[in-house]
Parts: structure tokens; sequence; C-alpha cells
């Protein structure tokens, strides 16, 4: 960690791994979003207000020096492309899909990897979406969105079910 300027980490997953992994403490520290802020040890250094990686971008101070940037594997590039950092993928997402589903008027999908799976099994109920990136994810896959959330948290999500069903 000590020859980094900035770690980042994009999900609270990404943040439990490093947390496991690392040797040293990191000199500063952003965590997209407010869940992923929590599932740090200690308070991040920023925690940009739209928890996006462009969000993130918009408010990283510049020259960001060496950068880590820790998450998913297959994770988007765009931290790692706009900022030249290194890439570590600390675990896989894995896209299940079950035997049987239950019948439902709408599913709420908090990822893009969800919004595949769901897709892969055909089904035609519209979808709410935590973001941007789930949206596009959702929409390339054939899903008929409802709402998207506007902001990329719980409280988003709860918003545009009760904006979808109202």
């Amino acid at each position: 960690m000590s020859g980094y300027d900035w770690v980042v980490v994009t999900s609270a997953n990404a943040a439990r791994e490093l947390v496991k992994r690392m040797k040293g403490p990191p000199k500063r520290v952003a965590a997209i979003g407010p869940a992923t802020a929590a599932a740090l040890p200690y308070q991040p250094d920023l925690v940009p207000r739209v928890s996006t990686q462009e969000g993130l971008l918009a408010e990283l101070p510049r020259p960001a020096g060496r950068v880590l940037f820790a998450g998913a594997e297959g994770a988007r590039r765009l931290l790692v492309d706009e900022l030249a950092a290194d890439f570590v993928p600390l675990y896989r997402t894995e896209e299940l899909r079950p035997d049987g589903f239950p019948v439902g008027e709408l599913v709420v999908l908090a990822s893009a990897s969800a919004a595949r799976a769901y897709a892969a099994l055909g089904r035609a109920v519209p979808v709410v979406s935590i973001g941007p990136e789930t949206t596009a994810a959702a929409e390339r896959a054939g899903l008929r969105v409802a709402a998207e959330a506007r902001t990329q948290d719980v409280d988003g999500l709860v918003d545009a079910v009760r904006q979808a069903t109202g």
C-alpha cells in the first residue's frame, strides 16, 4: 500500500477483500458509495457525492499520483484508463441462474451482472436499476427499465421502486 497515493474501491466486497489482504495502511482511500465506505474499518478520505466511477473522477484531486484500483475481476476500466491506475482483482462475480424464479411485477437490479443474469432467464418483468451502468447493461440485454435510482444506494432504489409502481 505504501507505494500508492490513492487506493480506490468501488464495492463493499472490494473493501472487505482489500482489508483482509493489505499490508500496511493506505495513504488515502476513495470509496464509491456509502455502503462501500461502511465496509471499511476506517473513514475513507473521499466518498464522491455521485456513487459512480465518473463521480469519483469528478471529485478526485488532480494530479492523483499513483492510484491502485481494487475491485472485481472484469470491472469497468474507466478509472484504470483515466488515472493510469494499477488494477488488482480481489473477487469474481458469478452470474448465477436459478432453476425457478418467483412470480413478480418488478425486479430490482443492483448491478450490471445482476441485469445480465436476470436477462438470461428470459423473463418479461420490468426492472428498476440502481444506476446508469446497470441500466445500460439491462437495456443491452433487452430488459425494460421502468425506473432508475437517482442515487446509487438503498434510498435511491426505494424511491425508484415507488416511481415505477406509483
